[in-house]
């Protein structure tokens, strides 16, 4: 059975293709491009987190793109889980985190970090060590837009949700937990 048609002959109607079983295979076909098997290795959700998280927008001089100071936590988090990609959870986080950790932070103009604290935590230490080192070791951050700054600095809160293995998402950029 062909699908090529004359220049004279009418497109197939539905019926043909239903039952021809066209339908069933093209299904098929957008079915399996909408998305595979989750990564099923720790070295393939590696490079998925790092390949996802790889896609920070700035100017040539390093200067963020945001507008808005939810678009620069935005690229702040990216950076966060580039940086730190073997410690970030690529799929959705379990419904019932093992812990959440809150940290105001201050960035200066140029992007260097000049102070952070812990606002929230369950006193998980292990989680509070991974998320404060985690951003530390990611300074310095892409510049704020200028527009962000108040007295050559900008604020900002986030927060990092762990998984029971100790690897996490942060807030901004995380995906549904599972169960929402």
């Amino acid at each position: 059975m062909s699908l090529i048609f004359s220049r004279r002959a009418s497109p197939p109607s539905f019926a043909f293709i239903v039952r021809s079983g066209v339908c069933g295979l093209v299904l098929a076909a957008l079915l399996s491009a909408c998305g595979g098997p989750p990564p099923s290795t720790q070295a393939d959700r590696d490079a998925m987190a790092k390949e996802i998280i790889e896609q920070k927008k700035t100017t040539s001089d390093g200067t963020s793109t945001a507008t808005t100071v939810d678009g620069y936590k935005q690229d702040l988090a990216k950076r966060i889980a580039q940086v730190n990609f073997t410690s970030v959870y690529v799929e959705r986080p379990q419904a019932l985190l093992r812990s959440v950790i809150v940290i105001k932070f201050v960035v200066d103009g140029d992007g260097n970090l000049v102070r952070s604290e812990i606002l929230r935590s369950n006193r998980d230490k292990a989680a509070e060590t991974s998320a404060m080192s985690s951003l530390r070791n990611t300074a310095p951050f892409p510049k704020p837009p200028a527009t962000l700054l108040k007295q050559g600095r900008v604020e900002l809160s986030e927060s990092w949700l762990f998984n029971n293995d100790g690897r996490f998402q942060l807030r901004s950029i995380a995906l549904a937990q599972m169960g929402e």
